[in-house]
């Protein structure tokens, strides 16, 4: 067998080995996903009123797998927001300077459903960030205490909105906003339905 045959030879052997690690490897990360689901659940439950988890869900033992502690955020505050008629909208988690916000898994809020992006993502949230980044520049705030946000979605549908460096004030508008944004968001899905 020539020389330049064996090294084929010897490359096609790496890349059988290659592809058995990324398939093992990709194998392992569906499983570690399917985990964090699962601790993610059991945090919305528990309103994440802890700032660890002691104990993770158990899991069948061919899936357990060693897990580092899951170090979360302490939240402050958990406010509901709700329609008139008591229909939760989204849950607000405060932190010192972090706000989560989780809409409600059922309601599927379009990011295209006016008015998400013409009211609560221009005219509240880009401003603010506006006002602080020309805050920044005037050498009155630093860079790091920047207002910011940011949208978690699912293809079109939004899940989370998470919210850094506000204060009281802000937090007040916000609150309002979402509220305000997400009923009538709510009140358009009602009627096409």
């Amino acid at each position: 067998m020539s020389e330049e045959a064996e090294e084929v030879k010897k490359l096609l052997t790496f890349k059988k080995k290659l592809e058995k690690k990324v398939e093992k490897l990709e194998s392992e990360l569906k499983e570690l996903k399917s985990i964090l689901e699962a601790v993610n659940s059991v945090l919305l439950a528990k309103g994440f009123k802890r700032a660890e988890i002691a104990k993770a869900p158990t899991l069948p033992a061919e899936t357990v797998q060693p897990q580092p502690q899951v170090q979360m955020p302490e939240f402050k505050e958990i406010i509901p927001l709700k329609t008139a008629a008591g229909e939760t909208l989204a849950r607000l988690y405060v932190g010192e300077d972090f706000l989560k916000i989780v809409l409600a898994e059922d309601k599927n809020f379009n990011v295209n459903t006016p008015p998400f992006n013409q009211f609560l993502v221009e005219r509240v949230l880009a401003k603010m960030q506006q006002k602080d980044g020309e805050l920044a520049k005037a050498g009155k705030l630093k860079p790091e205490e920047i207002f910011s946000y940011n949208i978690v979605r699912e293809g079109d549908i939004v899940r989370e909105i998470h919210v850094k460096n506000f204060d009281a004030e802000r937090l007040k508008e916000i609150k309002s906003s979402v509220k305000w944004t997400l009923e009538k968001m709510y009140e358009k899905m009602k009627s096409q339905s």
